[in-house]
């Protein structure tokens, strides 16, 4: 290459910018990171830009898309790099839409809500799932779900209940009671009477290690130093439930927990007895499709989920979680890749963190 060639020595310039291979591989994760400009056109896009490739001696970076106006650019027409990226409009879009489902006396039908967002039930159904990790009839059911349980701790009868849930007929309600609180009505307002509740101790290499299961699934598994505090917060989550010591096949289910936070490579599937809010189930549901041997921010968590000023309420989600590793919160941490607070610990999260990282 001739060097004194000016236009050889930008065309390097470019290539050799971390930012080019973003812009070349048109990625969408790089949008709102940056933008780029091209002198031949006057125009200027955001990296996924579906444009014709420009060459790279005639492009420059911005960091904002003011910086790039103050240049002299204009915005390109196709990608519109002065309105909020396509992903934000679709997070904003589900956001409206989730409020609509929960001031909703009956849930809104699919086609419904694609009619109020002017999209087709398809992409509706689609956009819906990746910004909040559900689908629009899941996330309705972990609304009413959430208002089941309210109205169940104030109601003077499950009856009542049911009906100031939602619910326009005893029948449609307890067609899908157990699935929704785990046990019977009765038994969740009387604080788990009469629900089997299995559960066992261990140790790992992170202190003690408690996991419970109902008839769903696994509904607690606890890190800490003393097993017997271990099973008098289980106690105090489920104060009326028959906790039932586990048997030898319930110490496997034990021991392939601890295998697995032992060796993260392993993986972790089992069925789990989720039970929290609709927003709750939003996040708990995004953390569990962040790939072990990675992190991910509060920040990012929220806006997967459709609702980007709720980071707080994010990490509040995280703290709520009483399932470790299999709803894996220790994934998450602060914007600047620090560690923040963890139910079982700092120091438990800095080390499930490092042996995932070697795992990878």
């Amino acid at each position: 290459m001739n060097m004194s060639n000016p236009n050889e020595i930008r065309a390097l310039a470019t290539v050799s910018d971390p930012r080019w291979e973003a812009v070349a591989a048109r990625d969408p994760a790089a949008d709102g990171k940056f933008f780029y400009s091209v002198r031949t056109t006057g125009v200027y896009c955001r990296p996924s830009c579906g444009a014709r490739p420009a060459r790279p001696e005639n492009v420059d970076f911005h960091a904002t898309a003011a910086d790039a106006e103050r240049a002299g650019f204009r915005p390109c027409k196709r990608c519109k790099p002065d309105q909020p990226a396509l992903a934000e409009q679709h997070a904003a879009q589900v956001a409206e839409l989730c409020r609509f489902i929960e001031r909703a006396e009956e849930a809104p039908t699919l086609a419904q809500l694609a009619e109020r967002a002017g999209l087709s039930s398809y992409h509706l159904h689609r956009i819906f799932k990746e910004v909040t990790g559900l689908t629009p009839k899941a996330y309705a059911a972990a609304h009413r779900a959430k208002r089941v349980r309210l109205e169940l701790a104030r109601s003077d009868t499950v009856t009542d209940a049911i009906y100031d849930a939602g619910y326009n007929s005893n029948g449609r309600f307890y067609e899908s009671s157990n699935k929704m609180l785990g046990m019977t009505p009765t038994a969740w307002r009387a604080g788990g009477a009469n629900t089997d509740i299995r559960f066992a101790t261990g140790e790992c290499a992170l202190g003690a290690i408690l996991v419970a299961q109902s008839e769903r699934g696994v509904c607690a598994i606890a890190l800490g130093d003393d097993p017997d505090a271990l099973v008098r917060a289980l106690q105090d989550q489920f104060p009326q439930a028959r906790l039932i010591g586990g048997d030898a096949a319930f110490e496997e289910l034990v021991a392939k927990v601890v295998g697995f936070v032992e060796a993260p490579g392993l993986g972790l599937d089992l069925p789990l007895d989720v039970r929290g809010t609709a927003f709750q189930q939003r996040v708990w549901q995004a953390l569990r499709e962040i790939p072990a041997g990675t992190t991910a921010s509060y920040a990012e968590i929220a806006r997967r989920i459709g609702s980007p000023k709720s980071v707080r309420a994010v990490a509040q989600a995280c703290g709520a979680n009483a399932i470790a590793v299999a709803i894996p919160c220790h994934r998450v941490v602060r914007s600047d890749g620090s560690l923040s607070g963890y139910r079982w610990g700092v120091e438990r999260k800095s080390a499930l963190l490092e042996r995932e990282a070697s795992a990878a």
